[in-house]
């Protein structure tokens, strides 16, 4: 009977979007063995094992019971904000950032985990709070508490791309909520005021990344390097790309970081506007999936966990690729399945195995409010 409950569990996947998932990162280590010259080391076999691990624990986390996450969603948030605060004191630097702990085996990013634990959080909350109270202060202190501190702790680390994906991440959960959108006219046009006392405590090269941004030509040998290089290997690549192994601001070493943030720009000269449109139309049919899924869910905190969680994924999504085009600063958003790295990878499996468990119990009427 045992297996039975398996078997019929297994077959409520839905195994359409596994295999999509399957096909993008498959993508992906096809695009980092040509990175590397054709070669399986250093990054493709690596992140090929990571990739069939990380399945299996994407239809795990399928399994898990909806009354899990409720449960346990503040202190999976507390769990990782402990973390962050660790990274401060035992962290790893890498890059001029202290952003990793390392445990021996694997080295963890925090930060990259807490876009999941801030959607688990807020969904929790606002399933139990009347919305009578939602746009209310007394509803909105513990919201804006709770974006806040982890979005501060990862912008000191420093890493403006992941604490802007947290914070994106809350600021959605509001308006899903039912904020109203006044408080997010005021929010922004407080934001807009106060942004030239912000600016002065921005770092030196963050600064140099929006006006790189603003203007590319101003330095291109210097900090308009990355983006310019960006643009040449996108724009070389034309239709169907120069054909595989055969990208040269790749393999000729002029597009920096070419297997994790710049990774969509060394796909696109050699696979070109087709190989681009495969990654968007891929993912465009999991979003689609799961903001179904959202949709469809009777219960609050099922729809305002699948529908936050689709939503930090088109994060991931649209600011790699625009950072890459040069319509977005350069703030260190990996491209998902496809940029190398584990903690980003895990994540987006994380996230999706999440989604997947709330479309198996998406009907089920144990949660609704």
């Amino acid at each position: 009977m045992l297996n039975g409950a398996w078997t019929a569990r297994l077959r409520e996947l839905p195994w359409l979007i596994i295999l999509v998932v399957t096909l993008i990162g498959s993508f992906g280590l096809v695009v980092l063995y040509s990175a590397a010259g054709g070669s399986l080391q250093p990054w493709a076999l690596k992140q090929g094992i990571r990739f069939a691990v990380l399945l299996v624990v994407m239809v795990v986390l399928a399994q898990v019971p909806l009354s899990f996450w409720l449960r346990w969603a503040y202190a999976i948030y507390g769990a990782v904000l402990l973390a962050l605060i660790a990274v401060e004191a035992l962290g790893r630097i890498g890059g001029g950032s202290r952003r990793w702990i390392d445990l021996g085996i694997i080295q963890l990013q925090p930060s990259e985990f807490m876009k999941l634990a801030i959607i688990l959080a807020l969904a929790r909350y606002f399933h139990n709070l009347p919305r009578t109270f939602v746009s209310t202060a007394g509803g909105l202190w513990l919201p804006l508490l709770l974006i806040g501190v982890p979005s501060a702790l990862v912008l000191v680390q420093p890493d403006l791309g992941t604490a802007l994906a947290i914070g994106f991440g809350g600021v959605a959960m509001l308006f899903l909520a039912g904020v109203r959108l006044w408080l997010f006219g005021a929010a922004f046009a407080s934001l807009a005021a106060v942004m030239p006392i912000a600016w002065r405590f921005l770092h030196d090269y963050q600064r140099k990344r929006v006006t790189i941004f603003l203007d590319p030509a101003s330095d291109p040998l210097g900090a308009g390097y990355h983006i310019t290089q960006s643009k040449i290997a996108i724009g070389s690549g034309w239709l169907t790309g120069k054909g595989f192994l055969q990208g040269s601001q790749s393999h000729l070493d002029y597009l920096p970081e070419l297997h994790t943030d710049f990774i969509f720009a060394t796909m696109a000269e050699e696979w070109g506007l087709l190989g681009g449109l495969f990654i968007i139309v891929a993912f465009g049919i999991v979003l689609v999936w799961a903001i179904g899924v959202a949709l469809t869910a009777r219960a609050q905190f099922a729809r305002l966990m699948a529908m936050g969680l689709a939503w930090t994924l088109f994060f991931y999504l649209a600011i790699n690729m625009m950072m890459v085009m040069g319509l977005a600063p350069v703030v260190g958003i990996p491209l998902p399945l496809v940029s190398y790295g584990g903690s980003a990878m895990l994540t987006v499996l994380m996230l999706l195995g999440i989604v997947m468990g709330v479309s198996r119990q998406r009907r089920d009427n144990m949660l609704a409010r």
